[in-house]
C-alpha cells in the first residue's frame, strides 16, 4: 500500500458554503455537538468529493475513516440540504422578467442510470430511453440566453418524452411567462407544446419538397440563438460529474441535479 495526498479541485468558498448549509441544517435538527463522526466541514468534503469526481461511496467512507452505511447516510442527507435550496421555477421567470430577458430556453436532459424495475403499459422498462438507448432520468431545464442554467425539474424515467415531461413539470409557468413578455425556445421535441414555446418548422410528412426559404432562414435563427442556453445541461454534467452516471436510486436524479446547480450557483458567485 502506497498513500499519497490528493487536493479537491474545488474552490474552497463553495466547501465552506456547503459545510454552513450543513451546520444549520444539523442545529435545525438538534444534533448535539460533537455526536457526529463527522463535522459540516469534513462532511462538505465528502459530499463534493462524489459530485466532483463520482468517487465511490465505499472509498469516501474508508478514507473519511466512517462506516460505508454512515457514509451513504452523510452523502444523501447533504443531497438533501443542498436540493432543499434550489430555486423555484417561478420565482426564477419573474427575475428572468425583472432582469429584461428577451427569452429563456428550455431543453431536456437524460442522466444515465443502472437498471431498476418497472415497466410501461406497454411492458416495456419504465427507464429505458428508447431515444439514448440506455436507462436513464429525463430531466428538464431552463437556461438563460447567455447559457447560464437557472432551473431544473425532479426527474421522470427515460420513456417519458420530453414534450410530456414539460407538460408536468414546466409548460404552465412559461405559458403565464410568454403572457407577460418572457417567449421560450426549444428544440422540435417540443413542437406543438403551445403559445409563447417556440419551435423550428419540420417539414410536412406527405410533401416531399423542401422548406421555404423564409421558414429555412427561421430555423437557421432559432437554432443559432437557442444553441447557447442547450449547453447549459451539458456543463453542469462536465462539471459536476456525479450526473454522468447515477447508481443511487433513479428516484434521486432530481434532487441530484438541484443539488448540483445549488453548488454551480455557489461555484460562480466569485468569479
Amino acid at each position: 500500500m502506497v498513500p499519497y495526498v490528493a487536493m479537491l479541485d474545488v474552490p474552497r468558498h463553495v466547501v465552506e458554503y456547503v459545510a454552513r448549509l450543513l451546520a444549520g441544517h444539523r442545529r435545525r435538527i438538534g444534533t448535539p455537538r460533537g455526536s457526529r463522526a463527522l463535522g459540516p466541514f469534513r462532511q462538505a468534503v465528502l459530499v463534493l468529493r462524489w459530485f466532483r469526481h463520482r468517487t465511490c461511496v465505499h472509498c469516501l467512507a474508508r478514507d473519511a475513516g466512517i462506516s460505508q452505511a454512515t457514509g451513504y447516510r452523510y452523502l444523501h442527507e447533504g443531497i438533501d440540504v443542498l436540493a432543499e435550496h434550489a430555486p423555484d421555477l417561478h420565482q426564477v421567470l419573474d427575475r428572468c422578467r425583472e432582469q429584461g430577458l428577451s427569452h429563456v430556453v428550455l431543453d431536456g436532459t437524460l442522466i444515465a442510470c443502472d437498471r431498476v424495475a418497472g415497466t410501461t403499459e406497454k411492458g416495456t422498462d419504465l427507464w429505458y430511453s428508447g431515444k439514448a438507448k440506455r436507462f436513464a432520468g429525463n430531466l428538464q431545464f431552463i437556461a438563460a440566453p447567455d447559457g447560464q442554467l437557472l432551473w431544473v425539474s425532479n426527474v421522470e424515467p427515460g420513456s417519458v418524452h420530453d414534450l410530456r415531461a414539460a407538460r408536468i413539470h414546466v409548460l404552465p409557468a412559461l405559458y403565464a411567462a410568454a403572457r407577460h413578455g418572457l417567449p421560450t425556445l426549444a428544440d422540435v421535441g417540443y413542437t406543438g407544446a403551445g403559445q409563447g414555446i417556440h419551435t423550428p418548422f419540420r417539414p410536412h410528412p406527405d410533401i416531399a419538397s423542401p422548406l421555404a426559404a423564409n421558414t429555412r432562414t427561421h430555423n437557421r435563427l432559432l437554432r443559432g440563438i437557442r444553441a447557447l442556453g442547450e449547453r447549459a445541461a451539458a456543463e453542469l454534467k462536465q462539471r459536476w460529474r456525479a450526473l454522468q452516471h447515477v447508481t443511487l436510486s433513479p428516484s434521486r436524479i432530481g434532487a441530484i441535479a438541484q443539488a448540483a446547480l445549488v453548488l454551480n450557483n455557489a461555484w460562480n458567485e466569485r468569479r
